[in-house]
C-alpha cells in the first residue's frame, strides 16, 4: 500500500478543540465537492464544568447528539454519555450505507478503545473501503494501532497537510497521481505505522 494514499488520516498532537476546528474548516471547504459524513465534537457551552464534551454534530442532517452527562457546576469529573454516541455512530452508519466519499469521526478515544462509542462507524467506513479522517489521543495510541495499523498514516494538525492527504486520496481514487499533493505530503514527514 502506498503511504501517502492511505485511507485513513490521523490527527495527533493537537489540542482536541484545534482538531474539531479543523475539521470543520475542512468539512466546510470539502462539502461543495464531496459527499461527507461523520461526526464533529461541539462544546455544550456551560460554565464551571471539568468536562468540555457536549455533542457530536451529523454531518449528514447536522443533528446533534448530547454525549455529556452534567453532573453540575464545579464537579471534578467527567462522564460521557456513551447512549449519545451510540446514536451518533448508527446515524453516520446509516449515512456511509447511503454513500459518501469521506467519513470524519471526532475522535478515537476511551469509548472506541473500550469496543464502544463510535467504534462501529469506524468499522463500517472501513469496510465500505471509504476513507476515514479522524484524531487519536497518545493515551490511546495503542488501542488505536491494535484496531486498524497497517491501514492509517499520520497527518499534521494543519489544514495544509490534512487537506494535501485528502487530494492524494481523491487522486489516487480516480486513478490519478496527484503529484502536487503528494510532493506536499512528502515534505511533511508522515509517519506510518
Amino acid at each position: 500500500m502506498n503511504d501517502l494514499v492511505r485511507k485513513i488520516a490521523v490527527v495527533q498532537g493537537v489540542p482536541s478543540a484545534q482538531v474539531q476546528r479543523l475539521f470543520g474548516t475542512l468539512v466546510e471547504r470539502w462539502r461543495p465537492t464531496s459527499r461527507l459524513a461523520g461526526v464533529i465534537a461541539e462544546d455544550h457551552g456551560l460554565a464551571d464544568r471539568a468536562c468540555s464534551a457536549g455533542f457530536l454534530r451529523s454531518l449528514g442532517d447536522g443533528e446533534r447528539f448530547p454525549i455529556f452527562q452534567d453532573l453540575g457546576a464545579g464537579a471534578g469529573a467527567c462522564h460521557l454519555a456513551g447512549d449519545g454516541v451510540v446514536a451518533a455512530a448508527g446515524a453516520v452508519c446509516r449515512d456511509i450505507a447511503g454513500g459518501c466519499d469521506l467519513v470524519v469521526l471526532s475522535k478515537f478515544g476511551k469509548l472506541e478503545a473500550e469496543g464502544g462509542g463510535l467504534r462501529d462507524a469506524f468499522g463500517a467506513a472501513i469496510e465500505a473501503e471509504i476513507p476515514v479522517l479522524t484524531s487519536v489521543s497518545p493515551k490511546f495510541a495503542t488501542a488505536w494501532e491494535s484496531f486498524a495499523a497497517p491501514l492509517f498514516v499520520v497527518v499534521p494538525g494543519d489544514v495544509d497537510g490534512i487537506d494535501a492527504w485528502w487530494q492524494a486520496v481523491r487522486s489516487a481514487k480516480q486513478g490519478g497521481r496527484a503529484p502536487e499533493a503528494q510532493s506536499v505530503l512528502r515534505s511533511l514527514s508522515l509517519q506510518v505505522p
